[in-house]
């Protein structure tokens, strides 16, 4: 049989036993089967009178390039990065074109973010949720069919699979279809002999699906490539790494702020003189809560994510901190009383799905046999929540845990808006932030952390990410806790509006202080007479360009920290071309911009975008432009 005949044979099979209304259920991110996914989808778009509903999050696709400049450089990085044989998710390229069939229907609950904005089926179809509800909803929603990217291979000389990526919903679902026999559900998995085999609860029996279907074609995992890090993030990151505790635990999410933050721990931990000589002295909180010293017990990871940050972590000796599934253990473990045969036994870390760069499935896969199972895969109900009868345990586990995650705007009493905009259009989703921020809450030793930019665009669309008010937010705020800026940590926890709305003023950008405060006072949020203090009045990316330069530390925070997939030409290309893109609506400029550029001074770049020999007037222009903008970015 053919790759092709097994994925249909497959198909037929299930319609036969389900019928010709299929729920099916699929993993976020990286745990979707694709070529089986499409297997179905082809078969379901063949035939009107079959209805398909999916229910997925976190749709990943190669991207397509919007313009021609971009398609230049895009597309030679997309296929040596992916290969022209990656297998993409027909149902992604249907619905952003609008061509999906009316039988068909997509609902995701956390979207790649920004990829549908504007996109009515996508946006109409979303489902608000929190991660650790998902699994209850597709019971609702009456799945009959979930499927997954399964691992196999050995454990302790035993065969075995492995939920590997994605066991987050798939165990919470298996759970509750067990307490609901009458509910049928086929579960139906597929090998892939790259996706690494992770310990904890993701190792199961054969006998947890009800078929497994063999590799039928030969696709690297897809990755995320690695994203270059500015200024203002990296000032996110150095404050928010002085609250982190020795001997806590970490969760974290993904992007260039969480970057900055695990770049900026690797510093406190191996230069740390270094580190002292930037970050700000220490004040209260991070007396109370943090430090500026290196971690000496370490830290345990707790994270629905498990990404590069972590890999990095525990390569630099600070992700070491072990927890154990036993009290008495924990305890002695704290204790520092741990017997020594125990010693590098414990997990350093608990994750719920994972997905990052090709070096991290190298690591992961690279794991030798006494280190795999200290990083354990488990649902999305046990990392993200206290609940489930063994609450004390959790929380000695997660001691001091610092939950920190990135918002895109906060109001000035303390509301997060981190998934959707004020027209109830969706980013991204929910998915576990508000869990880790009500965790935060329920932990005596806990915090949340919330990592903001304070601005946002650049000349006339230049705003500010610390708002009067908005019409949507993703954290209330009764949940407020700490906010972190590029400008420093307002703790609202506790505070009065009052007091929450100038702790924010402090760490704005000063740009927008005296708009932002004359707003709260005509709201009567804020005393008539209340000044600024003298300190927070020069909140400006000059001051922090300046205080790098006087400590002598601008090497210490490179553009890609922990490497790059583009080459050094790709690297001033992007920059150059994400000027320009910030222009596109400037023509006279840009012409302008065209008229001045001079290729013959950057031709490895050129012949790299295919414009070297330009042969028509419009590749001349774009060669001029491209060239243009190079030189402003030298």
């Amino acid at each position: 049989m053919t790759a092709d005949d097994i994925l249909d044979a497959c198909v037929e099979r299930t319609l036969e036993r389900l019928g010709r209304h299929l729920v099916m259920g699929l993993p976020l991110g990286l745990g979707k089967p694709n070529p089986l996914v499409n297997a179905f989808y082809r078969r379901a778009k063949r035939d009107a009178d079959i209805r398909l509903d999916i229910v997925t999050a976190l749709s990943l696709d190669v991207p397509d390039p919007s313009s021609d400049l971009e398609a230049r450089f895009i597309g030679p990085f997309l296929e040596r990065f992916y290969s022209s044989d990656y297998p993409r998710l027909e149902y992604v390229g249907d619905l952003v074109r609008r061509e999906l069939p009316d039988n068909i229907r997509i609902s995701e609950f956390y979207l790649q973010s920004g990829s549908q904005l504007r996109n009515p089926l996508a946006q109409r179809r979303y489902i608000s949720s929190n991660y650790t509800h998902v699994a209850r909803d597709l019971l609702d929603r009456g799945v009959n069919l979930a499927m997954q990217t399964v691992a196999r291979g050995e454990v302790d000389g035993r065969p075995c699979l492995s939920l590997a990526c994605n066991p987050d919903v798939t165990l919470d679902l298996k759970r509750l279809l067990a307490q609901h026999p009458e509910h049928r559900c086929l579960l139906i998995g597929q090998e892939h002999p790259e996706l690494p085999l992770m310990h904890g609860d993701a190792l199961v029996g054969e006998d947890f699906f009800d078929e497994v279907l063999p590799a039928t074609h030969d696709y690297r995992l897809f990755a995320l490539p690695r994203s270059p890090v500015g200024l203002q993030d990296y000032w996110v990151g150095l404050h928010a790494s002085t609250l982190v505790a020795d001997g806590g635990t970490l969760q974290i999410g993904i992007g260039s702020l969480s970057d900055a933050l695990v770049h900026a721990l690797i510093l406190r931990q191996k230069d740390n003189d270094r580190y002292r000589a930037i970050v700000p002295e220490a004040d209260a909180l991070v007396g109370a809560i943090g430090s500026h010293a290196p971690f000496e017990r370490g830290l345990y990871g707790a994270s629905e994510m498990f990404m590069d940050g972590f890999m990095h972590l525990y390569r630099a000796g600070i992700l070491c901190r072990e927890v154990f599934d036993d009290e008495a253990l924990q305890a002695q473990a704290d204790a520092g009383r741990l017997p020594e045969s125990l010693a590098g036994t414990g997990a350093v870390m608990d994750g719920a799905f994972f997905l990052g760069t090709r070096e991290f499935y190298r690591f992961l896969n690279e794991l030798d046999a006494s280190e795999r199972p200290r990083f354990r895969m488990t649902s999305v109900g046990k990392v993200n929540q206290l609940y489930g009868g063994r609450e004390q345990l959790d929380i000695a586990q997660r001691r001091h845990a610092r939950f920190i995650n990135t918002c895109m705007m906060v109001t000035a009493t303390g509301a997060a808006v981190s998934d959707g905009l004020e027209n109830h259009q969706v980013v991204s989703g929910v998915g576990g932030q508000y869990n880790f921020v009500a965790m935060a809450h329920a932990m005596d030793d806990g915090r949340s952390i919330l990592m903001l930019r304070s601005t946002r665009g650049s000349g006339d669309a230049l705003a500010s990410n610390v708002v009067w008010q908005y019409p949507h937010s993703t954290i209330p705020r009764h949940l407020r806790d700490i906010v972190v800026t590029e400008y420093g940590v307002a703790d609202l926890r506790g505070r009065s509006d009052e007091e929450c709305i100038a702790a924010l003023l402090a760490i704005c950008d000063s740009r927008f202080q005296d708009g932002l405060m004359e707003q709260a006072k005509s709201a009567g949020k804020l005393a008539s007479d209340y000044r600024l203090p003298d300190a927070v009045r020069n909140n400006t990316p000059e001051r922090l360009r300046r205080a790098l330069t006087e400590t002598g530390a601008e090497d210490q925070f490179p553009e890609y920290p922990f490497g790059s997939d583009f080459t050094e030409v790709e690297q001033r290309l992007a920059r150059a071309l994400k000027g320009l893109k910030g222009m596109q609506d400037k023509r006279l400029k840009i012409l302008a911009m065209a008229l001045k550029g001079k290729p013959q001074e950057h031709r490895e770049a050129l012949e790299r975008m295919g414009l070297a020999e330009p042969s028509s007037l419009r590749d001349r222009l774009q060669a001029r432009l491209v060239a243009a903008a190079l030189a402003g970015n030298r």
